[in-house]
């Protein structure tokens, strides 16, 4: 209950400004919008009825989680038990399955909202599951983590998983123009600035919302351009976390950029990354992988190219050897693409794994001591170089395993010089098959003339 000296104390502008209703909440229209071209959202449909299921909702910070909980409480008139995983542990957890059985025995449900779910380790989520299970509480966990990552099976499969969306341009207008309401005055921006301060949130309402305030209090009356805006309010870091979700999502995005050879989408979340911390020498890491992965034998430099803009980030260090990393992005992006070399090694895996232990033909074992050359180790070996075109063209596989091909070059870049090479190759250990098999042959002919005078 709010208490009379409570009621009169100030209150920030987010939290004056938080919806009353369902349908004040902004952004997310996907879960509380009517039906539509996409459908009424899974939210609508479950507050028609009044019947509300366990629920995780996954999305960044500022955009909404809490106060829909809020909502789904009010609208469904069950009492609202707020936690936070951060500050909360198990005896925590029981005072409120005590407090949820009292208003069970009254007729009253529980929503139990966990603000960071994903801080509670697994054995603290096995220990709510009979609560949810038996109806004494409705979860409502919130997190900005991947849920398949940081939450056990058996939660999950209780639950339907929610995705909020980061508040769209729109949405943090209309936060704007309710805050000017709320307040009675405009904010003091020049429409770019505006534009620039919705782009500061980076999808964070309650962030632009403590922007606005500040903004609003300042006794300046002249309108802040872009760069006023930027000396008046500090510049919001990138939300990327290097050892969670964001991390694997941008060097995703920055990987698949360079296959898809989009050089300027590449130097977009490169700069992403380093923006938001990411060590550099990670994505050094990663785009040597991405030289032989992606690009291989179409331009065996890329690997080269790759390796020394790593060798040259750690001898400069950053900012500076950073210049290196961009230079080497750019030429993987620009560079023919092959994953023929990436395909020939999982043929090759595959093959070994089923063919088990095959030894390899005696004929190219080497035969150190005696007994070896008497079980006949190396004998028959056709050395390449004494060959009249430098090739014996004889078996390397293991005596009965019929000849494999796993490696197949492409037609891009210098895999189409090398696709001739290896056609030629062929050929010629063709016409080296028949050449043995037209002079068996004749030695069995002349054998036969032989034992027949």
């Amino acid at each position: 209950m709010t208490t009379l000296f409570e009621s009169q104390a100030p209150r920030p502008l987010a939290d004056r400004l938080r919806p009353a209703t369902i349908e004040q909440v902004v952004g997310q229209d996907h879960l509380l919008g009517f039906a539509g071209p996409d459908g009424e959202g899974p939210l609508r449909r479950m507050l028609a009825p009044g019947m509300l299921s366990s629920l995780i909702m996954w999305g960044p910070p500022g955009t909404g989680k809490t106060t829909i909980a809020r909502l789904l409480a009010q609208h469904t008139d069950m009492a609202f038990e707020h936690m936070s995983a951060v500050f909360s542990g198990v005896a925590d957890l029981k005072k409120v399955f005590d407090r949820a059985k009292v208003n069970r025995e009254a007729g009253r449900g529980t929503l139990l909202f966990i603000d960071e779910v994903h801080r509670f380790n697994r054995i603290q989520q096995d220990g709510f599951l009979p609560y949810v299970e038996d109806g004494t509480v409705v979860l409502v966990g919130a997190t900005t983590e991947n849920p398949s990552f940081e939450l056990n099976a058996a939660l999950l499969s209780r639950c339907q998983v929610l995705v909020l969306n980061r508040l769209g341009d729109e949405a943090l207008e209309t936060l704007l123009l309710r805050a000017e309401t709320d307040t009675g005055h405009s904010m003091p921006l020049e429409e770019d600035a505006r534009v620039a301060l919705r782009a500061m949130a980076d999808g964070d309402g309650r962030y632009l919302l403590n922007l606005a305030e500040a903004l609003l209090k300042m006794p300046s009356a002249d309108k802040l351009d872009v760069a006023g805006l930027a000396h008046a309010v500090q510049r919001r870091m990138p939300l990327y976390d290097k050892s969670r979700d964001g991390h694997y999502n941008l060097i995703s995005a920055l990987h698949k950029s360079l296959r898809g050879s989009d050089a300027d989408a590449a130097l977009y979340w490169f700069q992403r990354m380093i923006d938001g911390g990411e060590d550099p020498k990670y994505i050094a890491r990663r785009m040597t992988r991405f030289a032989s992965e992606d690009i291989g034998l179409a331009d065996p430099n890329a690997l080269v190219q790759a390796m020394a803009a790593w060798q040259t980030f750690e001898r400069l260090g950053s900012p500076e050897g950073e210049l290196a990393l961009v230079q080497c992005l750019l030429y993987l992006a620009s560079a023919p693409k092959s994953n023929a070399a990436y395909r020939a090694e999982k043929l090759a895996k595959k093959s070994a794994r089923q063919t088990g232990s095959l030894e390899p033909p005696k004929h190219i074992l080497n035969a150190p001591t005696g007994l070896m050359k008497d079980l006949g180790y190396g004998a028959g070996y056709e050395y390449d170089h004494n060959a009249e075109d430098g090739f014996s063209g004889q078996n390397y596989f293991p005596d009965g395993m019929a000849r494999q091909q796993f490696y197949a070059p492409g037609d891009k870049g210098f895999e189409r010089e090398i696709g001739k090479r290896l056609a030629y190759w062929q050929d010629k250990r063709q016409d080296r098959r028949q050449e043995k098999v037209a002079s068996n042959g004749k030695s069995k002919g002349i054998s036969k003339g032989k034992k027949k005078d």
